[in-house]
């Protein structure tokens, strides 16, 4: 049997509308490259009813391949479940609403076999709501900070891989999941280029501030011990500061006869400090929970029905 040439992994949720087009788009961008080809659908818990239009897709082109997930476990899950069953020597991650556009594939491909194992997918004009925008880039700021790494905001999870970089990355199997953090991470040769990206035509993004902010504390705490080594510089910081000022209110009764502030200063302090003192022992408790979630050995994800693997 001819090994899958290339295959697409496209998290399902939220865009039953678009699935008919994407499919039709994917076919006539794909079809040039290689008729062995494989295109993976992988539903996470839609509650629009994109799982039965998926089986309709599979059951007219069997390269059509379905994953139904037993409930929503999240987009990098839902990546994570299709590159799992991914067979192609090269495979594309894109999102389902068209916004990452299939006629670039092409693009993308062109440029990897020049010599590269991963090329990444660089929206030069994001069209995106400026909430959006702004939650990107504040995203990938804290994560600059906090993890020491460079995070382009014009890049997200569109891109091609080599079988040996999706290999690679399979073997990432923490319950922390960020499938772009993680293609930056395993090294290889990498680059980027220009795409167009088109404007979301169906449905709305399912990230929010809550959910922007949760997966940047996930992703800080599952990849950088930073915030630990800034709480003990601070403490090192203040006791050093304090010092400083007992020193002072020592000079000033001696030798300006100046007593010290009573009440008001005290209760400040106290409630300044009690305050930092439950920030870090937050931060503590946040990578305990890591390492609880992770000694558990929970799958990552549950299966509920394949079609076509």
């Amino acid at each position: 049997m001819e090994s899958v040439k290339i295959s697409v992994v496209s998290p399902i949720y939220g865009c039953k509308e678009c699935l008919f087009e994407l499919y039709d788009r994917l076919v006539k961008t794909l079809s040039p490259i290689s008729d062995n080809f494989e295109i993976i659908f992988v539903n996470d818990a839609c509650p629009q009813g994109s799982w039965e239009r998926i089986v309709m897709l599979c059951a007219r082109d069997e390269r059509v391949k379905g994953i139904n997930l037993s409930r929503n476990f999240g987009q990098h899950y839902a990546i994570t479940a299709g590159l799992d069953h991914a067979k192609g020597e090269w495979v594309v991650v894109m999102d389902c609403d068209l916004q990452d556009r299939p006629e670039e594939i092409s693009k993308l491909y062109n440029k990897v076999v020049e010599g590269y194992d991963i090329v990444f997918a660089r929206r030069t004009e994001r069209k995106d709501g400026w909430f959006k925008r702004f939650g990107s880039y504040a995203f990938n700021c804290m994560l600059e900070y906090f993890t020491d790494t460079k995070h382009d905001n014009s890049i997200a999870n569109f891109g091609i891989y080599a079988r040996k970089v999706v290999e690679t990355i399979n073997r990432y199997r923490e319950h922390s999941r960020d499938f772009l953090l993680f293609a930056q991470m395993v090294g290889f040769k990498k680059t980027e280029i220009d795409i167009d990206h088109a404007a979301r035509a169906h449905g709305k993004s399912s990230y929010n501030l809550k959910k922007l902010i949760h997966l940047a504390i996930d992703s800080i705490i599952s990849h950088s011990n930073k915030p630990l080594r800034l709480s003990i510089q601070l403490g090192f910081l203040i006791a050093f500061a304090s010092m400083l000022y007992a020193g002072w209110l020592v000079i000033r009764y001696f030798f300006y006869h100046t007593p010290a502030e009573g009440w008001t200063s005290l209760m400040v302090s106290m409630f300044f400090m009690f305050g930092l003192l439950f920030a870090i022992i937050g931060i503590t408790g946040l990578y305990i929970g890591k390492i609880f979630d992770e000694v558990k050995r929970r799958p990552l994800y549950v299966i509920q029905e394949t079609i076509n693997l």
